[in-house]
């Protein structure tokens, strides 16, 4: 019996075809909308460090509490978090 049900099995499996990968319908319009995400975090990065940057001149010009170099401290370890997730995202999408 057993030796029927394997016989039966390789000749199922002998039937299958090797499929050939192809992208997803809606690939195209998900890949242009993480570029444009990147872009954004990219952007929005840059936005972050200069605003700390100008809020620690203007503290130290008028002589406030330094509260900006933990502005762009945060900034910076965002960033360094954004750019860790695009390579990361870069390496599983494979492009």
């Amino acid at each position: 019996m057993l030796l029927a049900v394997h016989d039966a099995y390789t000749n199922v499996v002998a039937q299958i075809g090797n499929p050939t990968p192809e992208t997803p319908p809606v690939a195209d319009k998900l890949m242009k909308l993480v570029r444009y995400f990147n872009w954004f975090v990219m952007l929005s990065g840059v936005t972050a460090i200069t605003y700390g940057g100008g809020r620690f001149a203007w503290e130290k010009w008028s002589g406030g509490g330094l509260e900006s170099p933990k502005m762009v401290a945060g900034a910076m370890v965002g960033g360094a978090t954004a750019t860790s997730a695009g390579t990361i995202m870069n390496t599983v999408i494979g492009s």
